[in-house]
C-alpha cells in the first residue's frame, strides 16, 4: 500500500501518460492536465473516441489504439465511464491509474466499483485530486485546492 503522496510521486515520475477525457471544448479539466503534463517534459496521449486530433497531436479512440504501452492514465470522465476505462488499463498492463476529482462541485470521475476492480488487479490508483496540484510549479488555484481537499479529508492518506 502506497502512501497517497508516494502514489502521486511515482505517478509523475512517469514518462508517457494517457489523458482519457480530454475534449474538443478548449475550456475543459482534461484539456488543461493534458497540456500541463505536456509541458512538464511527459509525453502525452489525447484519448476521446469522439475526436481525431486534439489541437495538433492525435487522439485516439480508446487505450488500446495508443501506439506505445502507456505507463499511467488519467482519468477524467463520467465515473461510469471510468470503469470501462479501468478494465482497458488491466487487458493492456497500464500499472497506474489516477482518478481526478476536484471540489465537489466541479464534478469527479472516481468510481467506488473502478477504484475496487484496479486495487483486485493490481493497478496503483489514485482515487482523487488533480495532477496539477502537484505538478511544479503549482499555480496558486490548485495550491489552494490541495489545501482545502486536505484538510477536509476529500484526499486520502493511502491508496
Amino acid at each position: 500500500m502506497f502512501t497517497f503522496q508516494d502514489a502521486v510521486e511515482d505517478f509523475l515520475s512517469q514518462e508517457r501518460i494517457a489523458i482519457s477525457g480530454v475534449s474538443g471544448t478548449s475550456e475543459k479539466t482534461g484539456n488543461y492536465i493534458y497540456k500541463r503534463l505536456q509541458q512538464s517534459g511527459h509525453t502525452v496521449y489525447a484519448v476521446n473516441p469522439s475526436l481525431e486530433k486534439y489541437g495538433d497531436d492525435p487522439c485516439y479512440p480508446d487505450l488500446a489504439s495508443i501506439p506505445e504501452k502507456v505507463d499511467g492514465v488519467v482519468i477524467v470522465t463520467r465515473p461510469e465511464i471510468t470503469e470501462q476505462i479501468v478494465r482497458q488499463c488491466a487487458e493492456l498492463g497500464i500499472p497506474r491509474v489516477w482518478m481526478h476529482r476536484s471540489m465537489e462541485m466541479l464534478g469527479s470521475s472516481v468510481s467506488d466499483e473502478a477504484v475496487e476492480f484496479c486495487k483486485q488487479n493490481g493497478i496503483t490508483v489514485i482515487p482523487g485530486g488533480c495532477p496539477m496540484m502537484f505538478l511544479e510549479p503549482v499555480d496558486f488555484g490548485h495550491k489552494c485546492m490541495r489545501w482545502v481537499l486536505n484538510v477536509t479529508g476529500k484526499l486520502p492518506e493511502h491508496v
